[in-house]
């Protein structure tokens, strides 16, 4: 085992023949006491979170699972799976296809959020984000959809837990009162309403609670990888091979004469 010391340093894990010990908690005493948004809090926290929180957290998660076949990871999902990969590849495929244009907008827009709250920017708020569309991208990550107009059905609801959150005094409530002042500069300068999607609503949730913007990418594609397994396992049922109709936007099809 001081081989394994010597290579990686860790605070995560104490691991030895007979004993693992995870965050200072023996392994035994963490079975059948946490719940799995608990234990994800615990290993990228390194403390136990409240029980407000992980509901929080898991609601996040549960939110973010899928986005049917047209999301671009569910659809290489099942693709994998047509080109004869296994569930893991498949998987695997799926949170590779998760980066910054499929899958970034939630770690990008925590980044902002946090920027915007360090520096006090509140105050002009709207020169705010036209400064980010010419900086960064005229397109506020986060906000507006191509297909749920006008709303996202998601967000009211997370947005919701996040006010009782607060009432409870689990959360600030800060970034959630930033993002809906967003939300508003945003109709004001499009001249018709840009509202916080998916994207934006866990980014929200995934600042309140206080994790890092890279943790709310990490976070967004452990959610979704439950959609592509359960896409890709579907697909497997179906002999692998794309039996439904081609979707309108595509322009290609895969099947075994290709």
């Amino acid at each position: 085992m001081s081989d394994v010391a010597d290579w990686w340093q860790t605070s995560i894990i104490e691991m030895e023949p007979g004993r693992i010990s995870i965050r200072g908690n023996e392994i035994q005493d963490l079975i059948g006491e946490l719940s799995f948004p608990e234990m994800i809090w615990l290993m990228l926290a390194g403390t136990r979170p409240e029980e407000g929180q992980a509901r929080l957290l898991e609601a996040a998660l549960v939110a973010s699972v899928d986005h049917g076949p047209q999301a671009p990871s569910i659809a290489a999902a099942r693709m994998a799976v047509t080109c004869g990969l296994s569930l893991n590849g498949a998987m695997g495929t799926a949170i590779h296809m998760l980066d910054d244009v499929h899958g970034g907008a939630g770690e990008q827009l925590v980044e902002w959020l946090y920027e915007i709250t360090d520096k006090e920017k509140w105050e002009d708020l709207k020169g705010e984000i036209m400064t980010y569309q010419v900086r960064v991208n005229k397109f506020i990550p986060g906000f507006g959809h191509r297909f749920h107009k006008p709303i996202d059905p998601r967000t009211p609801r997370l947005m919701s837990l996040v006010k009782g959150a607060k009432d409870e005094g689990l959360v600030s409530g800060k970034f959630m009162e930033l993002a809906l002042s967003i939300e508003r500069h945003l109709a004001e300068i499009k001249g018709k309403p840009v509202p916080m999607n998916i994207d934006g609503a866990t980014a929200v949730i995934f600042a309140e609670l206080g994790f890092a913007p890279p943790l709310a990418r990490g976070l967004f594609c452990l959610s979704r990888s439950v959609g592509a397994m359960a896409h890709a396992y579907e697909q497997m049922q179906l002999g692998g091979r794309n039996k439904g109709p081609t979707p309108p936007h595509y322009r290609w099809r895969y099947t075994e004469n290709i």
